[in-house]
This record gives C-alpha cells, sequence and structure tokens, in this order.
C-alpha cells in the first residue's frame, strides 16, 4: 500500500519545518572557518598531526572545456576493481562470498581485459573443516580461482568474508599484472584496504582478528608489496573514491568547533562548490584542493609513526602514508578523493602531473577516469548474475541459501512450496 496524497502532503509540510530549521545554521561558513583556521595542519587532541597540506593549503579552479582538451601527462593508464555476489549464508552453516577482480587498459589490451582473478571465501564454524586452498587456472589460464578459508569468528561472518574476498581478489590481480602497467595505475577505490583496516575500531573480536591473524594480515601485506612495486619500477600508484563516509576529520574538528556536516566529503563540497551572485552553482569550472599528507583515521595505520599492523616495509615509513586531494564537479554535484603513497606526491613536479592527470578524467569522463570505469565494468556481478551464481552454489551444495523473510518480500530468492 502506497501513502495517501493527504500523507504525502503532511510529511512535505514536516519536511518544510525541518528545513526551515536547518537554514538558520550556515554550513558553508562553518566549513569556511575549519578551512581557513584548523587544517594548516590538523592537530588531533593528543597533540599529533593527522592532516598537513603538501606545499601551500589553496583551493583551484580549472575550466572544464580546458582541462577536458589538455593531453594528458600519462599517456596510458590502467584501472583495476574487484566485485562480489554479496555474503550468502546457507543452511549446512556455511558463510560465503565470491570476488573477482580484473584490470583495464586504456587504450585497451583485449587480452588483459580477459584476465580474472577469483576468490571465494568461506567462514565455518566447523574446526573439523578444511578447505583446499591452492590456485587452479580456468578459461585457458586467463583466469586464476582458489578457495579462502576465512578465520573463524562469533558474530560478523558476513562482513569478514566480504572484505576478504574483495580486497584479497583485487590486490593479488593487481600484482599479478604489475608488470603490465607502464605510467599509471588507478585503483577503483582507496590505495589501501579500508574495509578491513576499519576493523581495528568496530569491535573488539574483529580488531583482534586483524592483529593476530595471518590472513587478513596478508591482505593487507599485498598492498604494502603493490606500493614497493611501483616505487620500484618508479611508476605512480593513485586510488580513485568515487564515494566515501569518511568522518575523520569531522569527528576531529567536532572536539574543537562546530561542524554542523555529515562527512568529510559533505565538508570538502562546502569549500569548492562555487555559487554566482544570485546564488545557483556555477558549473563551468572543475574545483580541487591541495594535496593533504593524511594520518586521520584509518589513514593512520599507515603513516610513518603508525604500526602497519606490523608487516614488515622494506621502503622508509613515510613513503607508505596516505596522502590526497579533493575534486568537486558541479556539474554532478558530487566530491572524488584521489589518493596516493606518499612516495608518489612527495616530489611537487609528479604531484602536480598527478593532479592535472585526474582533473583532466574528471572532465572528460564527468566522473571516474575511463580506466576505473572500464575495470568496473569487468569486475562487477550484477544483481542477476549473482543470482544465478547463488543458485549454483546451492545445487553444488546441494542446500538452499538460510534465507529470511525479508529475502521473499524483496525479491532475493523464488518463493518455493
Amino acid at each position: 500500500m502506497t501513502l495517501d496524497p493527504v500523507h504525502v502532503d503532511g510529511i512535505a509540510q514536516l519536511a518544510g519545518q525541518v528545513g526551515a530549521t536547518v537554514e538558520t545554521s550556515d554550513q558553508g561558513a562553518a566549513a569556511e572557518d575549519v578551512w581557513e583556521s584548523f587544517l594548516d595542519p590538523l592537530y588531533d587532541t593528543d597533540g599529533r598531526e593527522i592532516l598537513v597540506p603538501l606545499g601551500e593549503q589553496r583551493r583551484r579552479k580549472v575550466p572544464v572545456a580546458d582541462i577536458a582538451l589538455e593531453d594528458p601527462p600519462f599517456p596510458t593508464q590502467h584501472g583495476l576493481d574487484s566485485g562480489t555476489i554479496n555474503p550468502t549464508t546457507f543452511k549446512n552453516g556455511l558463510v560465503l562470498d565470491v570476488a573477482q577482480a580484473a584490470m583495464s587498459a586504456t587504450p585497451s589490451d583485449v587480452d588483459l581485459h580477459r584476465g580474472r582473478t577469483i576468490i571465494m571465501a568461506v567462514h565455518s564454524n566447523d574446526a573439523t573443516l578444511a578447505f583446499d586452498d591452492e590456485w587452479r587456472a580456468d578459461d585457458r589460464g586467463y583466469a586464476r580461482r582458489r578457495v579462502l578459508d576465512a578465520p573463524q569468528v562469533d558474530r560478523f561472518e558476513q562482513r569478514v568474508v566480504h572484505a576478504l574476498a574483495l580486497y584479497l581478489a583485487e590486490s593479488d590481480h593487481a600484482l599479478m599484472n604489475a608488470d603490465a602497467v607502464d605510467d599509471l595505475l588507478v585503483l577503483d577505490g582507496p590505495i589501501y584496504p579500508t574495509g578491513l583496516l576499519r576493523w581495528a575500531d568496530r569491535d573488539t573480536e574483529l580488531a583482534e582478528l586483524l592483529a593476530e591473524d595471518d590472513r587478513p594480515k596478508s591482505v593487507v601485506g599485498n598492498y604494502v608489496e603493490l606500493v614497493e612495486r611501483f616505487v620500484t619500477k618508479d611508476v605512480p600508484l593513485v586510488g580513485f573514491v568515487k564515494s566515501s563516509s569518511r568522518k575523520p576529520l569531522t569527528r576531529t574538528i567536532r572536539k574543537k568547533t562546530a561542524a554542523p556536516w555529515t562527512s568529510d566529503s559533505a565538508f570538502f563540497r562546502h569549500i569548492l562548490e562555487r555559487r554566482d551572485d544570485d546564488g545557483d552553482r556555477q558549473t563551468d569550472t572543475l574545483t580541487c584542493t591541495n594535496w593533504f599528507r593524511s594520518r586521520a583515521g584509518t589513514d593512520g595505520m599507515m603513516a610513518a609513526d603508525g604500526d602497519a599492523l606490523d608487516i614488515d616495509r622494506e621502503l622508509e615509513p613515510e613513503a607508505y602514508e596516505v596522502t590526497f586531494f579533493v575534486v568537486y564537479d558541479p556539474r554532478t554535484d558530487l566530491v572524488f578523493r584521489v589518493e596516493a603513497p606518499y612516495a608518489f606526491t612527495k616530489d611537487p613536479e609528479r604531484r602536480e602531473r598527478l593532479t592535472r592527470q585526474l582533473l583532466h578524467d574528471v572532465a572528460a569522463e564527468q566522473g571516474p577516469p575511463l580506466a576505473v570505469a572500464k575495470a568496473d565494468e569487468l569486475a562487477s556481478i550484477d544483481r542477476q548474475g549473482s543470482e544465478e551464481l547463488t543458485r549454483r552454489i546451492e545445487r553444488e551444495f546441494e542446500m538452499d541459501r538460510d534465507a529470511s523473510y525479508n529475502d521473499l518480500r524483496w525479491g532475493a530468492i523464488e518463493e518455493k512450496f
């Protein structure tokens, strides 16, 4: 049953009351105050620098048409992404997720695009079970697949199998194909597995698992090795974060002054959005920040003074630190975060080349770089494909998934009699 028109009108009136209240709060002014007074550098309450500008703290703008038509600083580009079917629980007690990773090339490379790394992460509370984790070849050698026996947990089984499958597939595929990259590699997402690193803050059981179990640590270690491989190659590695709910900057600011926005992305939108005298958003220019060195939130684990989960590191610790800048596209009203290890951004000239490359890509594609979009298309598993694969797994198990009424209600499973 849908809402009656009278109820819709009533709810709209409630929204009007809320909106009128919000209008009394000038979030833009609060954001400007933070930009001008707190970020050069931003200190945590214990006096630790958690956000430091690289070079001058400033905002920049560039005409969309001009930057889109520039010759890109990096003539070729590779993208990398991983997609999953989403965690599924079966009646035999197993919880699993399946991920596939793919790499794209611009200009295209058909053989590279065909390659896949496929991981099935499986959780069982039966300690007598041990799964074969050997790599197996598939698709005439273009694909590799294996099972990962996930660590046992009392809760969060779905979160564990999802993160391990997703990030192991991505990092293994990146390492296997690193030699194919000549100029620039762009990960679809952050440069480190934040979904794993957040375990340290989410729950004691997950934090202990991350600190003590070799399986999640080895996945993080893959990303450390990836940075080292690309530093040795002298080829930059960046991450393009399309959407983010990160809040470490916002949480820190709230300990010092007003921070009425909901996330760090919302803060950067406030300081990068430009409006004309009539209050209309100006859409002819991209805007961006300078680069920052970040030790906020999960970035702190890979900071020079962080423990990096005690993973061996071959380079100077500061080489692994997360640096980023933020791009705002007014045509779509979207904020993008571009990350890179400090090893690739400490040099001002290379930093500028990376900035112009990503501005060029966003301007030309009105969104993520083409290499990222292609990798996303190659690696994604759509709902239909996910459902078909899950049904195949049910038949192999000779066991149905452990469904709830909501699965039936929202069409995740077919009604059975």
